[in-house]
């Protein structure tokens, strides 16, 4: 079976604009036209690939998408091969949590894009970014997830620490009995979204049964939370590599020090990947051993990227 190249181009700009009529205005067709490219695509693989209403790829759908990307990541490899001066870049794009973007994964992102790409960082909660990459909109993923989508393999590349914190004088006001049930109902958490469900594991770790019905403050931001909480108005969660000098200043005080908060991340890629993208994928596991907490048992292979978590 082969492929027509412009109905996979078509498909792929339907995906990316969201609308048959931008996807129409890109390519310089009409919108008629679109359609019928689709059409004939879903004849050909004989499976639905679009839902047409809210514009999202079905199952088939995300594994064509990923098959485009690998295919638009190789082309664009061997052409650096026979072209090492040429000008193009590949497009490559990431899904990666706030809080290693706000933290280690700020300097990756920073190296990956002198790798001759145009980089695209897709900034989603760390329980939520595999979603990104199931849908064939990234070539990667930074995720709490250990079992990959098909196609894919993930690694474990370390833990993310996390403490709870507020400034000195919140605590001496809202919590003089230390992390109580009472206090933790009546006195404001601030968490970074709605999609946000650390502070309820740490809260359901910390008390040993979970609660619900206290007030939040939604800060959306790994910068504006912690912004928030230095203003003194709520407490809560934060990476500990990020708010560690904080605490050694006295500007914050950690209110549970016994009770640190683990997240163990895993780097989600392409199983058979071209070099090009083998190579990003090494920089990230590289970078994110050296930044992120590791088990003490790490062996040297699992150190040096050649472990894989089917």
């Amino acid at each position: 079976m082969y492929f027509d190249r412009q109905q996979l181009e078509t498909f792929s700009v339907v995906l990316q604009t969201g609308s048959f009529r931008e996807a129409a205005r890109v390519l310089n067709l009409t919108k008629s036209a679109v359609f019928q490219r689709i059409n004939s695509l879903e004849e050909h693989v004989g499976a639905l690939l679009l839902v047409r209403e809210g514009v999202t790829p079905t199952p088939s759908g995300e594994m064509l998408l990923h098959h485009i990307q690998a295919l638009k990541t190789l082309e664009a490899d061997t052409i650096g091969r026979i072209k090492p001066d040429a000008s193009s870049r590949t497009k490559v794009a990431i899904a990666v949590n706030a809080d290693s973007l706000a933290t280690w994964f700020g300097p990756v992102a920073c190296a990956i894009a002198k790798e001759n790409v145009s980089l695209e960082l897709i900034v989603d909660d760390q329980d939520h970014t595999l979603a990104v990459l199931a849908r064939g909109e990234a070539m990667g993923c930074v995720s709490t997830a250990h079992t990959a989508p098909t196609g894919f393999v993930a690694e474990p590349i370390g833990a993310m620490e996390y403490e709870c914190v507020a400034t000195p004088s919140f605590a001496q006001s809202n919590f003089m009995q230390g992390l109580n049930l009472r206090d933790i109902l009546a006195v404001p958490a601030v968490l970074f979204n709605r999609k946000d469900g650390l502070h309820a594991t740490f809260i359901t770790q910390l008390l040993g049964f979970p609660i619900n019905g206290y007030p939040v403050h939604y800060f959306p931001s790994p910068q504006a939370l912690l912004f928030a909480i230095h203003s003194g108005i709520g407490y809560g969660l934060v990476p500990a590599m990020q708010v560690q000098p904080l605490i050694v200043s006295g500007d914050l005080v950690a209110l549970a020090p016994r009770n640190k908060i683990s997240v163990d991340l895993y780097w989600h890629h392409w199983l058979k990947a071209p070099p090009n993208a083998q190579t990003i994928s090494d920089v990230v596991m590289r970078q994110a051993r050296q930044a992120l907490i590791q088990p003490p048992s790490a062996s040297p292979a699992q150190l040096d990227g050649s472990a894989v978590d089917d």
